[in-house]
C-alpha cells in the first residue's frame, strides 16, 4: 500500500473527540489560600463596624442642626454686609449699627403709654396682634364651616364658587373704605379687612380637603348608614383637618402682612401706624427696627402653625 492511500484512509475515518474543558486561569496555590483566608473570618473575631453604625444615634440630628444654624448665620452676615455697603453708598439709609442701636433703645421700654399716639413699640405690636387675631378668629369661624359645606356639596360649590372667584382677587385695602362706612371706626374697619383677607385661604383649603374624601370612606358611611352629622364629624372633618390647618396657616401669614398697610391708612395705633409715623419724623432707624420685629413675629406665628400642622399630620398617620 502506498503512503498516499494510507493517509487517505486515515482522513476518511471519522473519530469523535471528546470536548476539552476550557483552560482555567492559572492561579497559584498560595494565592487561592490567601483569598480563602481573607474571605473567611477567623473564629471568634467580630465584624468591623461601619462608620454609620459606630456613630452615636444622637449625633446626626445635632450635626444637621449645627449645619442649618451655621448656614443661617452665614446668610445673615452676608445680608448685614450688603446692607452696610448699600447704606454707605446711599448716605440716607441707616447703617446696621445705627438701626440695631435704635432697636435696643425701643426695646428698653417697649410698653410705655404716653398717650394716644405715643406708645412703646411692644404696645403697638400687641395692638396689631389683637386686631389680627380678632379678624383671623372670625374668618376661621366662618370659613371652616363654609368650606366644609361647599366641599361636601356640589350644589353648594356651584352656588358659592362664582362669588368666591370674583371677590378673592380684590386687594385687601379696597375693603377698608367699606369697613369705615359700615363700622364708623378705623380699628374695627381694620379688623374687617383682616377678616376678609383671612377668609379666602381658609374657605378654599377647607373645601379642597372636604372634597377629597376617598370613595371607600363614602362607602363605609353608606354601609353603616351614617347620618349627615355623623358623616361630617367622623369622616369629613378628620380627613380635611390637615387642609384646614394649611389654610389657617396661609391666612395668618397674609393677615399679618396686611395689618401693617391697613394701619398706615387707619392711623392712631398699631405697628403700621408706628412705621408711618416714624417715616414722617424721618426716623428711618425706627422704621427698620419695626420691620425687623414684624419679620420676627411673622416667623414665630408661622412656626406655631407649622408645628400644629405636623402635629395633625402625626395624629392622622397614627404616630
Amino acid at each position: 500500500m502506498s503512503v498516499t492511500g494510507h493517509v487517505t484512509k486515515v482522513e476518511n475515518t471519522a473519530v469523535a473527540m471528546p470536548p476539552q474543558p476550557a483552560p482555567e486561569s492559572p492561579v497559584a496555590p498560595e494565592s487561592e489560600a490567601a483569598v480563602e483566608s481573607a474571605a473567611a473570618p477567623e473564629p471568634g473575631a467580630a465584624a468591623a463596624p461601619s462608620p454609620d453604625a459606630a456613630r452615636p444615634t444622637w449625633l446626626a440630628p445635632v450635626q444637621r442642626t449645627a449645619a442649618a444654624v451655621g448656614w443661617g448665620l452665614l446668610g445673615g452676615l452676608l445680608f448685614v454686609g450688603l446692607w452696610a455697603v448699600v447704606a454707605y453708598r446711599s448716605g440716607d439709609l441707616p447703617s446696621p449699627s445705627s438701626a440695631f442701636s435704635t432697636l435696643i433703645d425701643l426695646l428698653a421700654d417697649p410698653f410705655r403709654d404716653g398717650g394716644e399716639t405715643d406708645k412703646g413699640i411692644g404696645l403697638q405690636l400687641a395692638i396689631s396682634l389683637g386686631r389680627v387675631f380678632s379678624g383671623f378668629a372670625l374668618a376661621a369661624l366662618v370659613g371652616v364651616p363654609l368650606g366644609l359645606l361647599i366641599g361636601g356639596s356640589r350644589r353648594a360649590w356651584q352656588a358659592v364658587n362664582p362669588v368666591v372667584q370674583i371677590l378673592r382677587p380684590v386687594s385687601p385695602l379696597a375693603w377698608f373704605p367699606l369697613g369705615l362706612v359700615v363700622f364708623k371706626d378705623a380699628p374695627n374697619a381694620a379688623v374687617f379687612v383682616i377678616f376678609v383677607t383671612a377668609l379666602w385661604p381658609t374657605v378654599l383649603n377647607t373645601a379642597a380637603g372636604a372634597a377629597s374624601v376617598p370613595e371607600d370612606q363614602h362607602n363605609v358611611a353608606r354601609v353603616f348608614r351614617f347620618s349627615r352629622f355623623s358623616y361630617v364629624r367622623n369622616i369629613v372633618i378628620p380627613h380635611a383637618l390637615p387642609s384646614v390647618v394649611t389654610g389657617l396657616r396661609l391666612s395668618m401669614g397674609i393677615a399679618w402682612m396686611v395689618i401693617v398697610a391697613v394701619e398706615m391708612l387707619s392711623g392712631g395705633t398699631g405697628i403700621g401706624f408706628f412705621v408711618w409715623d416714624s417715616y414722617n419724623a424721618s426716623n428711618l432707624s425706627a422704621v427698620i427696627s419695626a420691620i425687623l420685629l414684624i419679620g420676627c413675629i411673622g416667623v414665630v406665628l408661622d412656626c406655631l402653625f407649622l408645628w400644629l400642622s405636623r402635629l395633625v399630620g402625626a395624629k392622622e398617620s397614627g404616630q
